[in-house]
């Protein structure tokens, strides 16, 4: 989009841009989202950024009435492959803050140097910018979520020191982080009341952009359940998807919740974006902002189904799929290497796995017992076959499924293991890396489905048209 394009966004309050960039108002000093409902400021007095860390590196606050930190993340970051997209996802799962810049740029496959001119060239800032607007996000949250005194929430938001925790929170919210916390809304108050500490669980929305069908994601999690690792309770239309999750600090248990009405079967309608109610219990507060990047992956919430929509409801054959089901998502994985085992070994011996070799939580919750057994553990414990063969793979290195790894390199190295065949591999890449264009081999899925081909195999199969 040019500038003008994206001004004429702002001037309809368009929520289908929130996320893709942002704008400022030099007059005041403050940065919105596309949908904020303030007055449209005049076209002299605007500039747009990328990032919002783009816009607090040019000197300028989040607003207050639309939030612009807690849009859903761009799908551009999902999408792309090249080092910038990747840069991002590894930023959002927060590598900075654990491995810092190195750190980054190392599993990237580029120096630092390289790496800081990418970003800052085309996003207008840099890995540490990028990483401290993420930093200054998840601190609101839990200030406004949370009891948790706020020198601990300084470090559990990953910041080195309480005064550089204080400084960004001025600049990024022009607030203290005791008026911020003053400043909850009352719901969130009074959550902030009766919540101790993070083990208590951090509620959360989840926002995702445009029409969200909830059913068909809640479907596929149910039915890939592995028992001991996830459950999926309720009635259909208001169901619970948790999990445990293995963390770089400790563990965690995620509920999200099925929210009726965030897509309208057989409308056609397309609604405004909206959010999914989640509830994170962590043993390491440091966690969070993990924890959440990893949901947003399982439930796809970054995608952009405008776009998706828009191109596979010209399909003939796609088109009244489309119609019935606006905003079906592709789920990715909340674990990249889990999804890839059990992908290979299948449910019932996934379940007989976590059986075995699974770690058992300090704290069990309900069904909730272990976590998924590491790569390293089923490589010596199940050596042989195929399995054996990808766990050492995924355990040694030899093939990466984090955020940040290459599509192509990690297809490449899956292939050369023995025992996979090509339709598992195309289930881990479009799963386990979030790939948006993946076809099953032989299935005769056409070209004209470009780029979102992942998209359509789900419309088919949910539709009962494919297996």
């Amino acid at each position: 989009m040019d500038e003008d394009s994206r001004y004429e966004a702002v001037r309809s309050r368009d929520a289908r841009f929130d996320g893709a960039f942002f704008f400022a108002v030099e007059t005041t000093g403050i940065y919105c989202r596309p949908s904020c409902p303030a007055v449209t400021p005049k076209r002299r007095n605007v500039r747009f950024f990328t990032t919002a860390a783009a816009a607090q590196g040019s000197g300028f606050r989040a607003c207050r009435r639309c939030r612009p930190d807690a849009v859903p993340g761009s799908a551009d970051w999902n999408a792309r492959a090249d080092v910038v997209g990747r840069a991002m996802r590894l930023i959002g799962d927060g590598v900075v803050d654990r491995e810092g810049v190195a750190g980054l740029a190392a599993r990237l496959g580029y120096s630092a140097r390289q790496v800081q001119r990418q970003l800052t060239a085309e996003l207008g800032a840099g890995p540490v910018a990028l990483a401290r607007a993420q930093r200054a996000h998840t601190a609101r949250v839990l200030l406004q979520t949370t009891g948790l005194p706020v020198t601990e929430i300084a470090f559990a938001s990953g910041f080195a020191s309480v005064r550089q925790f204080n400084d960004t929170i001025r600049e990024v919210y022009a607030q203290t982080p005791s008026a911020l916390r003053a400043a909850a809304p009352r719901t969130a108050g009074r959550t902030a009341r009766r919540t101790g500490t993070p083990t208590a669980g951090i509620p959360l929305r989840l926002a995702h952009r445009g029409p969200y069908q909830t059913a068909p994601v809640f479907d596929l999690l149910e039915r890939e359940a592995v028992p001991g690792v996830e459950e999926v309770t309720g009635p259909p239309g208001a169901r619970v998807y948790r999990r445990a999750l293995r963390l770089p600090y400790g563990t965690g248990i995620a509920a999200v919740e099925e929210r009726r009405g965030s897509g309208r079967p057989g409308s056609g309608v397309a609604r405004p974006g909206g959010w999914l109610d989640a509830r994170l219990h962590l043993t390491d507060p440091r966690d969070l902002t993990t924890a959440v990047q990893r949901l947003r992956r399982l439930f796809d919430l970054d995608a952009d189904p405008f776009a998706v929509d828009d191109r596979l409801g010209t399909d003939p054959r796609l088109g009244p799929l489309v119609a019935a089901r606006p905003g079906l998502r592709s789920p990715g994985a909340a674990d990249p290497e889990e999804l890839a085992v059990r992908t290979v070994a299948g449910r019932p011996a996934a379940a007989e796995l976590v059986r075995r070799y699974g770690k058992a939580l300090d704290a069990p919750c309900g069904t909730l017992t272990h976590l998924f057994p590491e790569p390293a553990v089923l490589a010596e414990a199940e050596p042989g076959g195929p399995l054996g063969a990808l766990a050492a793979a995924l355990a040694d290195g030899a093939v990466r499924l984090d955020p940040g790894a290459d599509r192509d390199d990690a297809q490449a190295a899956l292939r050369a293991l023995p025992g996979l065949d090509d339709t598992a591999i195309a289930a881990i890449r479009t799963r386990a890396l979030g790939d948006p264009d993946v076809a099953p081999p032989g299935a005769g899925i056409p070209d004209s489905w470009r780029p979102w081909r992942s998209y359509a195999v789900q419309h088919l199969r949910t539709a009962g048209e494919w297996e």
